[in-house]
C-alpha cells in the first residue's frame, strides 16, 4: 500500500478518539429530559473520521484504522484490569472510587468494542460502495447515509451489550432514539467542515481512491 503524509496522525487522533469515548460513557447525563451516555461528546468525531478514511484512502486503509482502534481498545481493558487488580498504595484511599467508575469499563468497552467493530465496518461499507454507484459524486449524501446505518447498527449493539440488565426496555429504547438521532444530526451539522476537508485532504494527498476491486473482508487486516 502507498504510505500518505496525513493517515497515521488521523489514525492516531482516530484511536485516541475511541478510548476517550469508551471513558466518558460511565457517565450519563441530561439535556432536558433526554439521557445520553457521556461518550457522545466524541464519539461523533470518530465517524467522521471514518468517512474521511474510506473517502480519502479508500476501504483497505478504513480497514486498519479501525483495528488500530480495536486494538486500543483491548488495550485500554486490560491495563485497566491489571490496575484494578494491583493492592492499593496504604496512601491512597480510593480503590472504591476506582472501582466503582472505572471497574465499569470493562463491560463498557466489551460492549463498545463489538458495537464499535459491527457499526464502523457498516459506516465504512455503505460509503465505499455508494462511492462507486454515485461515480464520486454526492459525498455529503453518502456521508450522511453512511451514518444512519452505521450508527443505528453501532448505538443498538452497544446498549444491547452495555446495559440489558441494568436499564428497562422503555429507557433503552429512549436512549438509542435520542443517541442516534443526536449522532446523525451531529454528522449533518458536520458537513461543511467535513466536506471541506476532503476536499483539502485529497489534494494535500493526491488520492482520491474508488474501490473498484476491494477485498471488502473486514478481517483482511494486512
Amino acid at each position: 500500500m502507498r504510505d500518505y503524509r496525513f493517515y497515521p496522525t488521523l489514525t492516531g487522533i482516530f484511536s485516541a478518539s475511541i478510548v476517550i469515548s469508551n471513558i466518558l460513557d460511565t457517565k450519563f447525563f441530561h439535556i432536558g429530559d433526554t439521557a445520553f451516555p457521556g461518550g457522545i461528546i466524541i464519539f461523533p468525531i470518530v465517524y467522521v473520521f471514518g468517512d474521511i478514511f474510506t473517502e480519502v484512502y479508500g476501504y483497505a486503509h478504513s480497514r486498519k484504522a479501525i483495528w488500530a482502534g480495536f486494538f486500543s481498545l483491548l488495550l485500554l481493558i486490560v491495563t485497566l484490569q491489571i490496575a484494578q487488580k494491583m493492592p492499593a498504595a496504604s496512601f491512597w484511599h480510593n480503590q472504591s472510587a476506582f472501582d466503582l467508575i472505572l471497574g465499569r469499563v470493562t463491560r463498557i468497552v466489551t460492549a463498545s468494542v463489538t458495537a464499535y467493530l459491527t457499526g464502523e465496518f457498516v459506516n465504512s461499507f455503505t460509503i465505499a460502495k455508494l462511492k462507486i454507484m454515485q461515480k464520486g459524486s454526492r459525498m455529503s449524501l453518502r456521508f450522511v447515509a453512511s451514518t444512519v446505518f452505521g450508527q443505528a447498527v453501532d448505538t443498538s449493539v452497544f446498549l444491547i451489550v452495555a446495559f440489558v440488565g441494568t436499564m428497562g426496555i422503555g429507557e433503552m429504547i429512549r436512549v438509542f432514539i435520542s443517541a442516534w438521532l443526536f449522532k446523525v444530526s451531529w454528522e449533518i451539522i458536520a458537513l461543511p467542515f467535513s466536506i471541506w476537508f476532503v476536499k483539502w485532504l485529497k489534494k494535500a494527498e493526491n488520492n482520491d481512491h474508488l474501490d473498484i476491486a476491494t477485498n471488502f473482508n473486514p478481517f483482511k487486516i494486512c
